[in-house]
């Protein structure tokens, strides 16, 4: 289940994303210490302290990059491209009448982003016009033009994540509010880890359940959407 960011016990200071995800992090790797993962977030994840835990965790990851939120990272980016390290690379998609650009370089020394670890390289890669698309890549493979099209979409799903969970908590029937308190005594996170084993619930029923998925399209996005 997802770690709520609560005042811990024996505390003073208030809890964040990122003391969030260490205990996450920890208790995934208890759970599920052979599993492999990948992890993909958005360019606020892109910070040293939390790719250490990363890295502490033995998770490759795809982070996304904002050029003004890691200008030295682009610098590098930038001189690799003088040094013509860059590598050009065009994807046609014609069922979806789509051109991917790419461009991606690897070897990025990891101190250019501050993580703190000395001989740590990364990749960096862009699907270009498209703005907003830079990614970063950690303890994962060199980044060539036989896999970047894959990553690529690794780095995208981020956002079909973010779609057909997030979104359809908090408008599709579950009432699952962008800013949900916590209460007094930790009551709205028993609230919101109820919704979230409800929406697992109707997830598994539209994967797995034959009878679900024949019942007809409008019952099952209604049950799925938590209103059944």
């Amino acid at each position: 289940m997802p770690e709520p960011i609560v005042k811990q016990d024996g505390t003073e200071k208030n809890d964040c994303e990122r003391n969030a995800a260490k205990r996450f992090m920890t208790k995934l790797r208890q759970d599920h210490p052979h599993l492999k993962f990948i992890i993909t977030e958005d360019a606020l994840s892109s910070n040293a302290p939390h790719i250490e835990t990363l890295h502490d965790s033995g998770c490759p990851y795809i982070l996304g990059v904002k050029e003004g939120d890691h200008a030295y990272l682009f610098e590098h980016v930038q001189a690799a491209e003088r040094a013509e390290r860059v590598t050009y690379y065009e994807r046609h998609d014609r069922a979806a009448g789509v051109v991917h650009r790419f461009r991606f370089v690897n070897d990025i020394a990891a101190e250019c982003i501050e993580s703190g670890r000395p001989g740590q390289l990364h990749r960096v890669l862009g699907d270009w016009p498209r703005p907003g698309a830079t990614l970063q890549l950690g303890d994962g493979p060199t980044v060539t033009q036989r896999n970047v099209y894959k990553l690529m979409r690794g780095g995208r799903a981020r956002w079909k994540i973010e779609n057909e969970t997030c979104n359809t908590l908090k408008n599709q029937g579950y009432n699952f509010e962008h800013n949900y308190g916590h209460g007094e005594q930790n009551l709205s996170v028993v609230f919101a880890t109820l919704m979230m084993l409800a929406f697992l619930v109707d997830q598994t029923q539209q994967l797995c359940c034959a009878l679900f998925r024949a019942s007809g399209p409008s019952w099952a996005a209604s049950v799925c959407c938590g209103s059944g």
